[in-house]
């Protein structure tokens, strides 16, 4: 067998740890145990290396399946437009190719880079979101937090600025966090004040989704970061506090607030209700194991933004509820393995960008289901690596890669990748 064989063989079996002697310990009877002996279970599932390929395969999963669900729910839609069926997912699938490129780029880009250019990413991010303000901006069913041409080229830079928040903030307070001895709370002021100004821009484009999603990855960098928990309380209030007001001063925001937890009126079932109604009747439909991919009655003009926004909908409908649970399943796998590799992580950075990505993609998949299932209000927020649109698909597939190359930092996992590229 050659050293590198050896070495993949030694790296790849469960519970290795890249510290350990690569002379294994003789059993009782005087035999060497063979890679096979011994039962490790179920700690396979905080093994680094697993994680690893779980990770990149879930991931792959979920975005091969979300360009047949777009096909599948767009289909209808696209006929009626006087489109093809397949121009959708054409679409769909030239930004999966895009996406794809730019994360295995990012893959293979080493995580010192990142760290290095974060705070000239972010301020790209947040250039492009001020755009939004300009003559460039459009507006796209009610949010104005578009850039490009109608009808043409559109770009959501949102979904730009939650990656690179995902790298700087990590930066910034890993950076702070050395200072606080020092400085005290002072250490902390330019972060929170360049965090709440991309917050302020995505809210200022009038996309409340968006923005909480935000705060959530603002919220998760602040607290594994080591800010003071009674000042990261005082600031969750505050913008609970601003979330609220800007819900109760716009009468649309309201209406859907109070759709969602309160019995619609036959005046409401066809206006402020329709869309969260039939994405119940969708559910409902699909039963335990749905009425089959291509089948939905739903996606016939009846639920709107079946193919982004409420493609869970038609999932349910046409996968039921095996389908439904498995996509879930998909998104555990990808927090999981994200959270358990971040904890076998030396470096602090890499630890706290793996953070701030597993809560932007679980937690954005957790709030698209919640809408859907009508346990959140309706609010524009697509579902990572499935919806169909470009800038979400594009940023979620280079955040993968992104979290593949700090992945590569954990030492178990290192080891692997050199054996394998030698």
């Amino acid at each position: 067998m050659t050293s590198k064989k050896r070495l993949l063989r030694r790296v790849s079996s469960p519970g290795h740890d890249a510290s350990a002697s690569t002379q294994p310990a003789a059993s009782t009877d005087g035999s060497q145990p063979g890679p096979s002996n011994g039962y490790v279970g179920i700690r396979n599932l905080v093994n680094p290396l697993w994680c690893y390929h779980g990770f990149r395969l879930a991931v792959i999963t979920l975005t091969c399946f979300g360009v047949i669900m777009v096909f599948s729910s767009s289909s209808v839609t696209m006929v009626s437009e006087g489109l093809s069926p397949w121009s959708q997912a054409i679409s769909q699938f030239i930004y999966c190719v895009m996406g794809l490129v730019l994360g295995v780029a990012a893959m293979y880009m080493p995580a010192d880079r990142f760290r290095r250019y974060a705070g000239m990413l972010l301020g790209l991010a947040l250039v492009l979101q001020l755009i939004t303000f300009t003559p460039l901006g459009i507006s796209v069913n009610g949010n104005a937090g578009w850039i490009g041409i109608s009808g043409k080229f559109t770009m959501q830079p949102a979904e730009f600025m939650k990656l690179m928040l995902c790298l700087w903030l990590p930066r910034a307070m890993s950076m702070s966090a050395r200072r606080y001895e020092r400085d005290g709370m002072l250490a902390y002021v330019w972060p929170a004040l360049f965090f709440g100004l991309c917050l302020l821009a995505v809210l200022g484009g009038k996309d409340l989704g968006t923005a909480m999603i935000v705060i959530m990855i603002g919220a998760a960098a602040f607290l594994v970061g080591g800010f003071p928990m009674k000042w990261l309380l005082g600031i969750v209030g505050v913008l609970g506090v601003l979330v609220g007001l800007i819900v109760v001063t716009s009468p649309n925001r309201l209406n859907r607030v109070l759709a969602a937890y309160q019995s619609c009126t036959s005046e409401q079932a066809q206006k402020v209700c329709y869309q969260a109604i039939h994405a119940k009747y969708a559910m409902a439909s699909g039963g335990f194991f749905g009425v089959g991919i291509g089948n939905s009655k739903e996606k016939w003009n009846y639920l709107p933004e079946a193919h982004n926004d409420f493609i869970f909908a038609i999932i349910g409908e046409e996968t039921g509820f095996v389908g439904a649970a498995l996509v879930i399943l998909l998104f555990v796998v990808i927090g999981w393995c994200l959270i358990c590799v971040a904890l076998h992580m030396r470096d602090q950075y890499a630890t706290l960008v793996l953070v701030c990505i597993a809560i932007w993609i679980v937690g954005q998949g957790l709030v698209n289901i919640m809408v859907v299932v009508g346990l959140l209000p309706v609010m524009g927020v697509p579902m990572p690596f499935v919806s169909a649109g470009g800038s979400s698909l594009i940023m979620c597939l280079m955040a993968a890669g992104v979290a593949i190359s700090m992945m590569k930092e954990q030492d178990q996992i290192k080891d692997y990748v050199t054996a394998l590229s030698s």
